[in-house]
This record gives C-alpha cells, structure tokens and sequence, in this order.
C-alpha cells in the first residue's frame, strides 16, 4: 500500500504551521475525543455543504502528535481507509472509548478485588493487553507510518537503551527502519508500565536491515508531545525541507499548536509530603486507588512541556498561537486511568462537555495551576481556531500548483 496524497499542502504555500498534540492519559482520553469531535464539527462548518460533513482534522493540521492514549487516537485520526481518507472521524472517537474501555480495562467488583488487584501488581501487569493489542491491529491493520494522512509524531520509550523513541513521519523518510506498523506504535505508546506489558517488535529495510524494539509507554519521556511535536517540525526546517521554505529555525511566531491535556487532579491536592515521607516502594505504586510515582512523572511531563512553550510564545508575543486545553479539577474515579465503569466514563464525556463551556486558561507559572486567561470559553477558542485553520487551507489550496480546493470526498 502505497502512502495516499496528503489532504493538506505543506506549509511552504501558507502562512502558519499547524500542530495538534494530545496527552497521555488512558481512559481521559475521552475527554480530548470530545474536544476534537468539536472541533471537526466546526470545521465541517467552513466549507461547502456537499462536502462538509468530509472534513476531518487530518485535512488541516501538519502535524499530529500523541502520547499513550493520545497517542491512539492520533494513530485513529490519520490512518487511511480503503478510499483514502481518514480511518476515523472524531466524533467516532469517544464511542470508540466508551465501548471497549471497559473490555480494555475490566473491572473487578469482589469484596477482595482491591487486594487481589495489588497481589497482581506485584507479579505483573495489572492487565493482560489482548484485548487492546487485537483491537489496534483490528482497526490499524497493516498500515505503516509513512500511510498516514498528515505528518504524525508519536513518543515511546525504549527500556534496552533507555532513552526515548520518536516515531515521526519526517524521520521514517531517512530511517526506514523507523517504519513501524501503526499498530506497533499505539500499542507500545500505551503501554504504562504496571498497567499494561511492554511492547517487542522488529523492522526490516529494504536491504534486509533488521531493527529490534523494547518499547513501554511514551508517557515516560513525554506525556505531553507538543515540543517533541515542535522540534520534529524544527529538524525538518534546519534540513532545507522544501515543505517549510521559507520559514527560520526560530519562526516559532507562525507556530499555531492546539494543545489538549487529559486531565489531571491538581486541584484536589490529594498527597502532601507529611504523608509521602513515610511511603515506601508499594506505596508509591499503589495508594488510594492511584499510583502516585506515575502520576507524578507524567503530570510532571506535561506540565513542564506546557511551562516552557508558555513562555517562549508569551516572550515572541504570540501567546494566542499556543492554545492549551486541560481541566485540572478532576477528583476521584475521574483521575483515574483505568477505572472503566460505565458510570466513570459517562462522567468523562460530561467532563469533556463540560471543559468547553469554561473560560479559556492559561499556566500561572509561580504557581503551576491554570487560570482564567480571556474573555473566552474554550468553545468559542475552538470556533476561532476553525475559522483560521479554515482561511490557512484555502490559502495554501490557492497557492499551490493546483490552485484550487480538492475534492475531499
């Protein structure tokens, strides 16, 4: 299977540079699928009506990026179907979560199903992954990186080397290697460590190079993918890519990046050191329905990755080019990344529903918590952001050597 056209022409024929990234976050990865649902809506909304309920988010941004289970929808998102569009639209998104997340994460509801719970942890991981792994491979198939719709970037981490593997599609063109099958990736972002098992495969060159993989979830290098995200597009740029003339290494003032959190509970200030100085090694794995080292390194990703572009886009004043959206008020189940009750998961989604009509905010970078920033509610930030990303295609459509729209159906 050959690489299908891409549904957007490269940046070089418009004015801005379009990134999507969605954090890691299991289960929360429902409340990002509302988020985008949305946003496709609108989207769909910019163009004619013969072909409007056609658009997908794949149509509009460079770059797609993903952690863990962001990492699966953007595999979702930009994976071709036998026409040659999307595999997914993204509204199928969160019913997708809603209906095998429970089967992905089965719950227990024993008297002694928490100690039998912890039992298992200590001897591997919390859940087998088969039902996960023959779902990707269901829905992904044989589709390898180079297939996807629009540039992908998508963060693992390998445990032989210990350092950080980047699937990116600016990579695979000089590494075939990097090549991997899209189901490889999802499985091995999403693989977090205690909850699901690592992840081992192989690629093979066209010289018959053969390259192992060890991989575990992305999360623990980058659970927030926006700068990786950024600095493939950077690379891209340093090398002369003609995709990018003629955009600057530092143009970062034409970088448009929608940011999308999964939630976490900062807000609920759930331990304090008091408490923790007495945890040992079972503690920081399991306390209080949650695995604080987890959370810690995780939400600590993100928030640094929020912390730093925060402040170079307020320093180019471009502030209103980095858009983060992330509730940091969850509590309970709710900040859970596997509790897949029915009852949880309808919760999410009234989250994700819920995050749109709050006002647009911003990182306090004393305090590491999000406020108010704008007049604006997330929903009507999204509107705004449909119509720029609508008005950056047709430029480039105009522009480029076509010179005109192309059919998306």
């Amino acid at each position: 299977m050959e690489s299908p056209k891409s549904p957007i022409q490269p940046p070089t024929y418009g004015n801005l540079v379009t990134i999507l990234s969605i954090d890691g976050g299991g289960i929360r990865g429902i409340i990002p699928a509302v988020i985008l649902g949305f946003l496709e809506s609108e989207l769909q909304i910019y163009i004619h009506k013969l072909d409007g309920q056609e658009a997908r988010l794949a149509d509009y941004f460079d770059v797609m990026a993903g952690t863990s289970t962001g990492g699966l929808v953007t595999a979702m998102l930009t994976a071709p179907n036998k026409e040659g569009r999307p595999l997914f639209a993204a509204f199928e998104i969160k019913e997708f979560y809603l209906e095998n997340c429970p089967k992905i994460f089965p719950q227990d509801h024993f008297p002694l199903s928490a100690a039998k719970n912890l039992v298992k942890s200590l001897s591997g991981p919390k859940y087998d992954g088969e039902y996960l792994h023959q779902l990707i491979h269901a829905k992904l198939g044989d589709t390898r990186l180079h297939q996807t719709l629009t540039n992908v970037v998508i963060p693992t981490f390998d445990i032989k080397h210990l350092q950080p593997t980047i699937f990116s599609s600016y990579e695979v063109k000089t590494n075939p290697l990097k090549n991997a099958t899209l189901a490889d990736i999802a499985i091995s972002t999403s693989a977090a460590p205690t909850y699901l098992p690592a992840h081992f495969f192989t690629t093979q060159d066209s010289t018959g190079n053969i390259k192992e993989y060890n991989l575990i979830d992305g999360g623990v290098a980058a659970n927030n993918p926006a700068l990786v995200a950024i600095g493939e597009v950077t690379k891209e740029i340093t090398r002369g890519s003609s995709d990018f003339f003629p955009l600057r290494p530092n143009d970062y003032g034409r970088f448009l990046v929608l940011s999308l959190g999964t939630g976490n509970r900062k807000a609920e200030e759930k331990f304090n050191a008091k408490e923790a100085a007495g945890w040992g090694m079972l503690s920081w794995l399991t306390h209080d329905n949650s695995t604080p080292l987890i959370d810690v390194f995780t939400h600590a990703s993100s928030d640094m990755v929020d912390f730093h572009l925060s402040c170079v886009f307020r320093a180019l004043h471009s502030g209103a080019n980095y858009i983060r959206i992330l509730d940091d008020t969850l509590t309970g189940d709710a900040a859970s990344v596997d509790i897949a009750t029915i009852e949880n998961l309808d919760n999410l989604a009234k989250i994700g529903d819920e995050l749109l009509k709050k006002p647009v905010s911003r990182v306090n970078l004393d305090s590491g918590c999000n406020e108010n920033a704008y007049q604006m509610t997330n929903e009507k930030a999204l509107i705004k952001l449909a119509g720029i990303l609508s008005k950056e295609k047709k430029i480039r459509d105009m522009r480029s050597p076509q010179g005109k729209i192309p059919n998306l159906k």
